[in-house]
């Protein structure tokens, strides 16, 4: 009796102990129950903030287009010399380079068979007349006379003027033509050489080109969320990094009306006299544009990244992973030990960006 008692407690506790033992080995480790976070990593998340402050646009000084010759040979030939190099300035009139062409001889023969030909048609009908008044011709052979001598003197006047086109008189013989400027201004490039044959106009490459400086065109370009700040008629500051002393004032001539598909982007314009040409084409400036309002993002110094010339941020993306995407800066700001800076393009308004700790990571590649 008593070993019937002690085997079923055996069996007992065999069978309590055998769901304990299958528990156990079912449980998963608490290591891979828990997603680790990523250390060193902090995020904020972006804002586009008002401000209102000077807004400075990089610019360039461009000489006015309608103020800018191109001078292209008049005529096939080789070219004798230049008279002027890049920079320097001419008055109207001034002899440019020298040409000298065959063409011209084609053209002095031109004149002369036409010249032979107008005197023979004016002999022809002052012979004519006399055969009418005798009732020899008729007055219909007598018209037709008229109409070759009409003829014979509109092609000698053709001829002429061709020549006269060509920089020559008809009564010359020589064959060597003188370019000259067209207008007072600074030579701004050359496109030739001594010795170099000229195709006339069906040269692309102007021989020299001429510009007048007396006021120039400040060129730069504005983000379209500026827009709202820019009025053509405000005045602005244009500052030029080749005097650093001077300050100069205008206004904003024209805000362009086409957008740049690439840099979302507009040309404003400043127009500026420049009557003693110390402004000169090309040269760096930046637009200053006091009181007005920008749009931007502005973050932790921290958060942007540097590599080269390429500035760019860590930004989440929908699966927690972090995409590196390229932003253009602005402004930065230092209020006590914080740092700031502006993101002008690049981010949107509710994305997370790495602010701390960006170095670290690696960019997802786009998977």
């Amino acid at each position: 009796m008593m070993k019937t008692t002690r085997t079923e407690s055996l069996l007992l506790l065999a069978l309590i102990a055998a769901p304990l033992t299958a528990c156990k080995s079912s449980a998963p480790p608490a290591a891979e129950a828990q997603q680790p976070a990523d250390a060193g990593i902090e995020t904020t998340v972006a804002h586009v903030q008002q401000s209102t402050d000077s807004l400075e646009v990089p610019a360039r000084i461009e000489a006015d287009p309608s103020h800018v010759v191109r001078i292209f040979p008049p005529l096939s030939g080789r070219m004798l010399g230049l008279r002027v190099l890049p920079g320097q300035e001419v008055r109207k009139g001034d002899v440019v380079a020298e040409l000298q062409s065959s063409d011209i001889a084609a053209a002095r023969s031109d004149y002369e068979k036409a010249k032979i030909e107008a005197m023979r048609a004016d002999r022809s009908l002052t012979r004519g007349k006399l055969l009418l008044q005798h009732e020899v011709l008729s007055q219909a052979d007598y018209y037709e006379l008229e109409a070759t001598d009409q003829s014979a003197h509109s092609e000698l006047e053709r001829s002429r003027q061709r020549i006269r086109e060509l920089g020559f008189s008809e009564d010359s013989t020589a064959d060597e033509v003188a370019l000259r400027a067209p207008i007072s201004g600074v030579v701004l490039d050359i496109g030739s050489a001594a010795g170099e044959m000229q195709r006339s106009l069906d040269n692309a490459t102007p021989i020299a080109t001429i510009a007048n400086i007396d006021s120039v065109w400040i060129v730069g370009d504005v983000f379209e969320r500026d827009l709202a700040s820019l009025k053509p008629g405000r005045e602005v500051q244009v500052l030029v990094p080749a005097y650093p002393n001077t300050t100069l004032t205008g206004k904003i001539s024209n805000i362009g009306n086409v957008v740049d598909p690439d840099t979302h982007t507009l040309k404003l314009r400043v127009v500026l006299p420049n009557p003693q040409h110390t402004l000169k084409a090309d040269m760096f400036a930046t637009v200053r544009i006091p009181g007005a309002q920008r749009s931007a993002v502005i973050l932790p110094t921290t958060a942007v990244l540097h590599e080269g010339e390429k500035t760019s941020v860590f930004v989440m993306n929908a699966s927690g992973k972090y995409d590196q995407r390229v932003v253009t800066v602005g402004r930065s700001f230092e209020s006590g030990q914080t740092k700031t800076i502006e993101i002008l393009t690049g981010l949107s308004d509710g994305e997370k960006v790495v602010t701390v700790g960006g170095a670290l990571l690696r960019p997802t590649s786009g998977e």
